[in-house]
């Protein structure tokens, strides 16, 4: 590759070998991550963004990477690569990333927009540098010759991140329950089937007052879901004409509601036919 093309440079030290998975992880989190990217700075060309390792150099584990854009594999062209953005995009990236995982190198840091992919890619690229006794891990951008943007971490840095990003990972697993009483819930969508107390149904409901969009339910109670049942299966009237006042706790995770647990119906209401709900 001539020296003028824009490449990235990933170097990882080590004092003993690297385990072959923590060694294939740090590409694939790379990899995830610029895609991820790309896709949000270029919304019409998602699912085209690729890294290819061009090579991996003797001593060090330093991996030439080189950004590809478009749907088929990569056509070399004068030495270069059909489809490459300019170096301010990788530029870019770089600092970007590297911005975000700074955020856990101390303790309880957290990048608070954060997805559990995000979470992912993260521990995969500071795995292999964690796991060694002292090594480092870096990643540089190159045009013509010339750095234009980098982070490196070191094993210190890279346990500190492991733990944070372990945590933060639990953090969002985690679900909590928020209690609403005498709430009035409509269906969207309804299945006569019974579903197991305490498990999703396929039924979807929305309640106005706690959140705008419909919900799954969970049966948290039997005599809760026998009236149900009866009102979709059994009464003369359209189950979507009706509203229930109902208790409810509220199935959250990272603070964004993901299903409703149906503790009581109060009662069925009539929804007037010109108006709905």
């Amino acid at each position: 590759m001539a020296d003028e093309d824009t490449h990235l440079i990933l170097r990882i030290e080590t004092k003993t070998p690297i385990d072959l998975n923590d060694f294939v992880a740090a590409f694939v989190g790379f990899g995830n991550q610029f895609e991820r990217f790309h896709d949000g700075e270029y919304p019409t060309e998602q699912g085209n963004a690729r890294f290819y390792v061009r090579e991996v150099r003797a001593g060090s584990i330093i991996a030439e990477l080189v950004p590809y854009i478009g749907v088929t594999a990569p056509v070399l062209i004068g030495g270069g690569l059909a489809g490459i953005k300019h170096a301010n995009d990788l530029a870019k990236f770089v600092e970007t990333y590297g911005g975000k995982l700074r955020n856990y190198f101390k303790k309880g840091g957290r990048e608070p927009k954060a997805s559990k992919g995000d979470l992912a890619d993260w521990l995969r690229t500071v795995e292999a540098v964690a796991h060694d006794a002292d090594g480092s891990l870096s990643l540089a951008v190159y045009e013509n010759g010339e750095q234009r943007a980098a982070f490196v971490f070191d094993t210190k840095q890279a346990r500190e991140a492991e733990q944070n990003l372990l945590e933060h990972k639990m953090e969002l697993d985690k679900t909590t329950d928020a209690d609403h009483t005498r709430v009035m819930m409509v269906f969207t969508r309804t299945n006569v089937a019974h579903a197991k107390t305490g498990k999703r149904s396929g039924e979807l409901v929305q309640i106005d007052k706690i959140h705008p969009r419909p919900l799954p339910i969970v049966y948290a109670s039997t005599l809760a879901e026998e009236r149900i049942r009866h009102e979709i299966a059994d009464a003369d009237e359209n189950v979507y004409k009706k509203a229930f006042d109902v208790d409810v706790n509220v199935e959250m995770r990272s603070d964004r509601p993901i299903a409703y647990r149906l503790i009581a119906v109060h009662d069925v209401i009539d929804l007037p036919d010109e108006e709905g709900y």
